[in-house]
């Protein structure tokens, strides 16, 4: 119901000035609903130690360590929280790995209202600080993202296992602006705005573009059946990052993949791996 009604005013908005909706636009866009932590999820939060590093003056990270040994990092995505990775932590931890997750900025437990790409991509840094270079990071939907844009920018990392990947986040823009019904000219408006916002053009962000670069050994992880985020993209990032593999999967979603035991079995085998 509050997504129709901000719907209708946006419209409404952008009848009388684009501009005016774009900046409304802006804001909505960088702003991620919080979702309530399911007891399964709370739970092997337990088994972990917390942790909180300052990100800026008015932003800080929580976050939780598990295990010893090289450091493999979770990044969640968009609207996610860092326990929806948590069901990987016990196996990684078993394979002699220190096993770190994170709420992003704006998101659970972390502070701040607003989030973005660039905000993921600040935070993963922030934590690979704290904590030594990684062995992995491991990312779901737009924490792949993040995680990509880290490494082009000289994160270094061996491994990386991607969990439905996009492989453009301009697509979001897009996908935004069909849930709101707005006119091309509103979309176009917000992406200029988060240009001159982070400095950074669109295509600086695109996976497709950052791919071929890429020296981790990766291993994508899509559902045919993904809603969120299509499988033809994670599909088509295997094909052009040197040497990826692919497992796809059938049934399980965007999100359930996180925790599914073939899946979480088959990320632990290629992290470890020799």
């Amino acid at each position: 119901m509050l997504l129709e009604l901000l719907g209708v005013t946006l419209r409404t908005v952008a009848r009388i000035s684009p501009g005016a909706a774009s900046r409304v636009a802006f804001e909505l866009f960088r702003t991620p609903r919080r979702f309530r932590t399911p007891e399964r999820e709370t739970a092997l939060l337990a088994t972990a130690e917390p942790f909180e590093l300052r990100l800026s003056r008015s932003t800080n990270i929580n976050g939780w360590r598990w295990g010893k040994g090289p450091a493999v990092i979770l990044l969640h995505g968009w609207e996610g929280r860092g326990s929806q990775m948590a069901s990987l932590a016990a196996p990684l931890a078993a394979a002699g790995f220190s096993v770190v997750a994170f709420d992003a900025p704006g998101h659970g437990a972390s502070s701040g209202r607003t989030s973005s790409l660039p905000h993921f991509t600040w935070a993963l840094r922030r934590v690979a600080d704290a904590f030594g270079e990684p062995h992995a990071v491991v990312g779901h939907s737009l924490g792949c993202a993040a995680a990509t844009l880290a490494m082009h920018d000289g994160l270094r990392a061996g491994r990386a296992v991607y969990f439905a990947p996009p492989i453009n986040p301009a697509d979001y823009t897009h996908q935004f602006g069909a849930m709101f019904g707005l006119r091309d000219e509103v979309i176009h408006g917000l992406q200029m705005r988060i240009e001159e916002r982070f400095l950074r053009k669109w295509d600086d962000y695109s996976l497709a573009g950052m791919a071929p670069r890429m020296s981790a050994a990766l291993l994508v992880i899509h559902d045919r059946g993904d809603d969120d985020t299509p499988y033809p993209g994670g599909a088509r990032l295997a094909e052009l990052w040197p040497g990826a593999r692919l497992m796809t999967t059938e049934g399980l979603g965007h999100r359930r993949i996180l925790r599914e035991a073939s899946t979480v079995g088959a990320a632990t085998e290629f992290l470890a791996r020799p």
